[in-house]
């Protein structure tokens, strides 16, 4: 929640925790939410076990992003005008970009997707080049790795947040796309990948 809380402090972040129940998923947020009178409600799942999101009519003929678009009526197009939206920290960017690179040639790699960890040919990273690896690190919020990303040579990410931010904002010439789920659940690319 803090790296959204920093990406987009116009939103009004609702914290849920977990339960064993699984009741954070659906009914504790739409409860909270009716609490605080809203007045239109919009569920962006397309699925989530115990409910039939999926077969809303044009779950089946568009991938999971297009249909959250589809779903909240905005044209999709928007998807690649996130600069327009989030708020970026130059200073916390440049601590962190001053913390790893150590070399004025790098790649960057994000390997590690939420339920999966991805490998790569190292050979195709030119001799002498710095690598370096995005990973969770305390006090570290998801946009503090933009400015990193921005300066590389090279990006190599997993379908993940990180490539979808290098893709929404149109980061780097030279990226690398590693597909690590089926058709449906994989994210249309706007930016040219080489996928891996």
């Amino acid at each position: 929640m803090p790296s959204m809380q920093q990406a987009a402090p116009w939103v009004k972040w609702i914290p849920i925790p977990a339960d064993p129940q699984g009741q954070f998923f659906y009914d504790v947020p739409m409860a909270r939410l009716k609490n605080f009178k809203c007045d239109e409600i919009i569920c962006l799942y397309q699925h989530l076990t115990g409910h039939e999101f999926a077969s809303e009519r044009y779950f089946q003929a568009t991938k999971f992003d297009q249909y959250k678009y589809i779903r909240a009526e905005i044209p999709f197009i928007q998807k690649w005008q996130l600069n327009k939206y989030i708020t970026r920290d130059p200073a916390r960017e440049q601590a962190l970009r001053n913390q790893v690179v150590t070399c004025p040639d790098y790649v960057v790699v994000h390997l590690q997707g939420s339920d999966h960890r991805a490998t790569y040919d190292p050979g195709i990273i030119p001799e002498g080049w710095q690598v370096i690896e995005i990973t969770e690190q305390p006090d570290t919020l998801v946009l503090d790795w933009l400015g990193v990303i921005e300066g590389a040579q090279s990006i190599i990410m997993v379908d993940s947040v990180y490539a979808n931010l290098v893709d929404q904002l149109g980061l780097g010439d030279d990226r690398y796309f590693i597909q690590r789920s089926h058709v449906g659940l994989t994210p249309v690319l706007g930016q040219h990948w080489t996928w891996l």
